[in-house]
């Protein structure tokens, strides 16, 4: 059986709990699924503790669109406008442009007023707007609360609620004891990369290949395809960005059974030395660190100045 939107009706939580364990040994019999990460949770706690396995699912990956042989077609600028969604790439369906702001207007009319009192919804949209500006930027509340006319504080649990609701996802800094003087914020990056082009008033391809943040939007788009390759393996996303006080700078950092992989985003068709040098800096200094890597949309090579080019598909 399964139930969608399950933090809506609470109380069948301990209907299904007890039925599980009335028949310990049949598992898997409930699907369970919700968009509202702290009702699901605290529901699942109160009812279906150690009975349960959570599973974060997140918009449709490239893996599979490219499974699905629709990933070959699609430039990077067309990824970056369509998104992910999967109700986008079925036939005759909606506009981008049109799935977005209906998705944004449902958001903000049902599931935002259930979660919290927002008394000027111009000056939220206007804080979402601004946010999609800042993608794979730490995120600086105090100038923003300037900027929509709120308190920090409001700014702070407003994007506490974006992040709870799946909206944006925050990346954490890499800190080691070799990275001691290091920005301490996390960057802060959208789920679904085609909502943060819509707010940015992307509709076309050649208006995105001019943009002046395309190069923050695509970094967005490579960072939540890893995110999204570790929670489609139910791994958790140990992955963390690095931006020391003397300006060595790591885009991506992967962390995996205590192996730390380095990635450099860039939207350049062109293999470039200068691209390496912060990797290979953070290879030098952090002994678990190796298999350096630059992702782009350029042809791939094993090696250019000690460091693999990776096309980004």
């Amino acid at each position: 059986m399964i139930i969608d939107e399950v933090q809506r009706v609470p109380e069948i939580l301990s209907a299904i709990q007890v039925m599980v364990d009335e028949d310990g040994e049949k598992n898997g019999r409930f699907i369970l699924t919700g968009s509202h990460k702290p009702s699901l949770q605290k529901g699942i706690v109160q009812s279906l503790a150690g009975r349960t396995s959570i599973l974060t699912l997140l918009p449709l990956s490239m893996n599979e669109l490219d499974k699905e042989g629709i990933l070959k077609d699609l430039s990077t600028d067309k990824l970056l406008i369509t998104g992910f969604m999967p109700e986008l790439y079925r036939k005759k369906t909606r506009e981008s442009t049109v799935y977005y702001r209906d998705y944004l207007n449902t958001y903000v009319e049902k599931d935002l007023r259930e979660i919290l009192e927002i008394k000027n919804l111009d000056k939220f949209l206007r804080f979402l707007t601004l946010l999609s500006g800042r993608v794979g930027q730490v995120v600086n509340l105090s100038a923003m609360s300037g900027e929509v006319g709120v308190s920090s504080t409001t700014i702070g649990q407003w994007l506490s609620v974006l992040e709870a609701s799946y909206v944006v996802f925050k990346l954490k800094p890499y800190f080691s004891n070799i990275t001691k003087h290091r920005v301490k914020s996390p960057k802060v990056y959208f789920t679904e990369v085609g909502l943060a082009t819509y707010l940015l008033g992307i509709e076309k391809e050649n208006q995105a290949n001019r943009d002046p943040l395309r190069g923050n939007l695509f970094e967005n788009l490579i960072v939540s395809e890893v995110l999204k390759s570790r929670l489609n393996k139910n791994q958790n996303p140990n992955i963390y960005y690095l931006r020391t006080l003397k300006g060595v700078e790591v885009d991506l950092i992967i962390k995996d059974r205590g192996v730390l992989y380095p990635l450099e985003i860039k939207t350049t068709m062109t293999p470039s030395k200068s691209f390496s040098r912060n990797l290979i800096s953070f290879v030098e200094k952090e002994e678990n660190a190796k298999s350096p890597k630059i992702i782009y949309p350029g042809k791939s090579y094993p090696k250019f100045n000690t460091v693999e080019y990776v096309n980004y598909k």
